[in-house]
C-alpha cells in the first residue's frame, strides 16, 4: 500500500471554506440524492463485496449442474464465463486476491479464486493461474485457508473431511445453544449442518484436483496455537468425539436433528429474502434442499434458487453478486441526511415514511428467544427479513421518522412507541447494544474450529450503542432515562486508551468515534468531559495532510488506526465526530468540509474507492455505494447548523 502523510502541516493552507460555498455544495448533493430516491419512497443503491462472492457462484453451479461422464458443460456456462471475467479483472500482480480495496492478497480468497477459475475453463498453465498458485503456497497453502473454504471443498471431496470441522445437525437439540451464536452464524451453520450430516462428496470433473496447493510437510488438521489448557484445545478434542459420533452415532437421532434442522431453515426463510437475507446461507439452503430430496419444480427449491440469482447483477454496471441489499439502511440514512439538511419536499419524505412504516417487523424473530415477553418490532435490513430485525437499522430509521412523516400519523407515532420499546428491551448486561440479539457474548464460542470467519458472537459495541442513544433521544426518550446512562456508562468503558472508540459495522476507530460521540451529545454530555476531549484530540491527530480522513480495513489486523487516502464517507466521519465533540470552528473541521467541497463532483456526488463498511472484520468488509453521498450531505447540513447557517 502507499505510503502518505495523515497529519495535518502547519503549512496546510485553506480557503477558510465560507457558508455559502459550503451551502451550494450541500445544495448540489442533497439535490442529486433526492434524484435517487424510488418512486415509492425509498433508496436502494448497490451493496459490494470482495472476488469471493462470484467465486462461491462457480462452486455452486457445480453442485447445481454436476459433471456428465466427468466432463462439466453445465447450461449455465454463459454465466460461468462472466464470473471468470469479473474475478480475473480483479487480480492484483502479486497473482493474488484481495478482499477489501487497496488491500493486500488475502489467502482464502486467492484460493477461492483459484478454484474457480480452474474450474471455469482457466488451463493450469495459463500465467494467471500459476502467479495465484505461487501466492497461495507463499501464504502458506490450503492448509491455512479457513474453515469455510475447506468445508466447501470437503462437499466435493478436494480437502479431506476429517481434516474440516465437525457441524453436526445435532446443535439444533441442544435447547438454546444455537442463539449463543450470532444470527448469522446461525442461519449459515444450520443448513450447512444437514450438508455435514448427509457427506455428499459431489462429483468433479475426471482428473479436478488441488493438491498442487497444498505445501508438503505441513499438516492438513488443526492448529492449536493456544496451548493445552485452552477452550481451543477443549473444543478440538470435543471435534474428534463429533467424528466418531459421524460414524457410530445414533441414525434416529440424526435423522431427527436433519428434520428440525430443515424445519428451522424453511421457518426462517419465510417472509424474507431467504435464509437470513445473506449470500453464503441462502448458498446453502440450495445446497440442502437438493440433498434433502426436494424435486427441482418444489416451490421451497424454486424460491431458494430465485431468491439467490436475485443478488446477481448483470448489466451495464458489471457481473457480480451483491452479498445482500441494502434498501432499509440505505433509505434511513438518507432520509436522515436530507431532514437535517432542511431541503427536501415534504411529499419526499413523506413517501419514505409511509414505505418505512410498512416495514416495521410485527412478527417474533430469533431476538424472542431471549426477550419473549416483548412485543415485535424493529427493522431489518433487506426488502424483507422478518425473522432478523436489526438494533442498528431500528435505530437509523427512527432517527429518519424524527424527519419524515408518515401521512397517517397516529400510525406513526405508534409504531415509533413500539420501536422505542424494542430498542430499550434489547440492551445488553453491560449498558450497550449489539446488531441483532442481546447479551450474545460467550467468548469461548470463538475458539470452536468452525469460528475462524471472527463473526461467532454479536457483542455489545460502540458505534451501534452510540447510534441507539442518538436515535431514543430523537424519539422522546429523555436523556435522564436509567438506559440512557447505561449507555452513556458503556460508552465511556468501552472508549479506547488513545481516545478512539473501536467501530463493529464500519471502518473501523473513525466510524465508531463518530456515532459514540454522538451519541454522547445526544445524551447530553458536556462536550468538555476528559473522554470527549481526547475523542476530539485523537479525530484531529489522525487527520490526512489533505484535510480529510482515510482508514484502512487494516486497522482490524493491526488493532490501531491504519491511515488510508481520504475518502468522502470517512471525512464525513470525522467531520461529524469532531463537531459531535463540540469543535465547530476549528481548523480541522473547516479543512474537512473543505475536502467535501474540493471533491464534490459537479452533479453533485462524490467518487469513493474505498471499502468503508464491515461485514466480518478481518475477513469480509463492504462498499456501501450510497455511503459517498448521503454521510457527506449529513456532515454538510451539520456543519450549516453547527456555525449557524441555515439551508435556504
Amino acid at each position: 500500500m502507499t505510503e502518505y502523510s495523515n497529519v495535518m502541516t502547519p503549512s496546510l493552507q485553506l480557503r477558510q471554506t465560507q457558508p455559502d460555498i459550503s451551502g451550494e455544495a450541500l445544495h448540489r448533493g442533497a439535490g442529486y440524492l433526492l434524484g435517487r430516491q424510488n418512486g415509492q419512497g425509498y433508496w436502494w443503491a448497490d451493496l459490494t463485496a470482495d472476488s469471493t462472492l462470484e467465486s462461491d457462484f462457480i462452486l455452486l453451479e457445480l453442485w447445481r449442474h454436476p459433471p456428465q461422464n466427468g466432463v462439466w458443460n453445465p447450461p449455465t456456462k454463459p454465466l460461468i464465463d462472466k464470473a471468470v471475467r469479473s474475478i480475473l479483472a480483479r487480480q492484483l500482480p502479486d497473482g493474488g486476491f484481495n478482499i477489501y480495496s487497496h488491500g493486500p492478497s488475502e489467502l482464502s480468497a486467492t484460493i477461492k479464486a483459484y478454484t474457480a477459475l480452474k474450474l471455469g475453463g482457466i488451463a493450469p498453465d495459463d500465467a494467471r493461474l500459476v502467479s495465484a498458485r505461487e501466492r497461495i503456497q507463499a501464504l502458506g497453502g490450503l492448509q491455512a485457508a479457513n474453515s469455510y473454504v475447506k468445508v466447501n471443498l470437503s462437499l466435493f471431496g478436494l480437502y479431506p473431511r476429517e481434516h474440516t470441522p465437525s457441524i453436526p445437525p445435532e446443535l439444533i437439540l441442544m435447547g438454546k445453544l444455537i442463539y449463543e451464536m450470532s444470527s448469522w452464524t446461525r442461519a449459515i451453520v444450520t443448513p450447512l449442518s444437514i450438508l455435514h450430516a448427509m457427506n455428499p462428496r459431489r462429483p468433479v470433473p475426471e482428473g479436478f484436483t488441488l493438491d498442487e496447493l497444498i505445501v508438503p510437510g505441513v499438516p492438513l488438521g488443526f492448529r492449536n496455537d493456544e496451548g493445552f489448557l485452552s477452550w481451543r484445545n477443549f473444543f478440538l478434542k470435543a471435534d474428534r468425539l463429533l467424528k466418531l459420533w459421524d460414524r457410530y452415532g445414533s441414525r434416529g437421532l440424526r435423522r431427527k436433528a436433519i428434520r428440525r434442522a430443515e424445519q428451522w431453515v424453511l421457518a426462517r426463510s419465510r417472509y424474507s429474502d431467504g435464509l437470513g437475507a445473506i449470500y453464503p446461507s441462502m448458498m446453502y439452503v440450495v445446497m440442502a434442499l437438493d440433498l434433502l430430496g426436494y424435486p427441482k419444480d418444489h416451490p421451497d427449491v424454486q424460491e431458494a434458487n430465485d431468491q439467490f440469482m436475485n443478488l446477481l447483477v448483470d448489466d451495464e454496471r458489471g457481473f457480480y453478486f451483491q452479498p445482500c441489499f441494502s434498501p432499509v439502511w440505505d433509505t434511513a440514512i438518507a432520509a436522515y441526511a436530507l431532514g437535517e439538511a432542511g431541503c427536501a419536499p415534504y411529499p419526499a419524505l413523506e413517501a419514505t415514511a409511509n414505505w418505512l412504516l410498512g416495514k416495521e417487523v410485527r412478527r417474533k424473530g430469533d431476538w424472542s428467544v431471549k426477550r419473549p415477553n416483548v412485543e415485535p418490532s424493529g427493522w431489518y435490513f433487506e426488502f424483507a427479513n422478518e425473522s432478523y430485525p436489526d438494533i442498528d437499522d431500528t435505530a437509523q430509521v427512527l432517527l429518519a421518522l424524527s424527519h419524515a412523516r408518515a401521512s397517517n400519523n397516529a400510525k406513526h407515532e405508534a409504531c415509533v412507541r413500539r420501536a422505542v420499546n424494542w430498542l430499550l428491551a434489547m440492551q445488553g448486561k453491560d449498558g450497550g447494544w449489539a446488531a441483532f440479539d442481546v447479551d450474545n457474548n460467550w467468548e469461548f464460542l470463538s475458539a470452536v474450529p468452525f469460528a475462524d470467519h471472527n463473526a461467532m458472537l454479536d457483542p455489545s459495541c460502540p458505534d451501534i450503542t452510540g447510534r441507539v442513544l442518538e436515535g431514543l433521544i430523537a424519539s422522546g426518550v429523555k436523556p435522564n432515562h436509567p438506559a440512557v446512562g447505561r449507555g452513556i456508562q458503556y460508552l465511556r468503558q468501552s472508549q479506547e486508551e488513545d481516545g478512539s472508540w473501536y467501530g463493529r459495522w464500519g471502518v473501523d476507530y473513525v466510524y465508531g468515534t463518530f456515532l459514540a460521540l454522538r451519541g454522547l451529545q445526544a445524551a447530553g454530555e458536556d462536550d468538555r468531559e476528559p473522554h470527549i476531549l481526547r475523542a476530539g484530540e485523537w479525530l484531529r491527530s489522525i487527520q490526512n495532510a489533505d484535510g480529510g480522513w482515510g482508514e484502512s480495513c487494516a486497522s482490524y489486523d493491526n488493532n490501531t488506526f491504519t491511515a488510508a487516502p481520504s475518502s468522502p464517507s470517512q471525512t464525513a466521519w470525522g467531520v461529524l465526530g469532531l463537531i459531535a465533540g463540540g469543535d465547530t470552528t476549528s481548523q480541522s473541521v473547516r479543512a474537512g468540509v473543505e475536502w467535501l467541497v474540493e471533491h464534490q463532483r459537479a452533479d453533485g456526488g462524490w467518487d469513493e474507492d474505498l471499502s468503508t463498511g464491515t461485514g466480518f472484520p478481518g475477513v469480509f468488509y463492504l462498499k456501501y455505494h450510497l455511503y459517498r453521498i448521503s454521510f457527506p450531505v449529513l456532515a454538510l447540513a451539520t456543519y450549516r447548523k453547527a456555525i449557524g447557517v441555515s439551508h435556504s
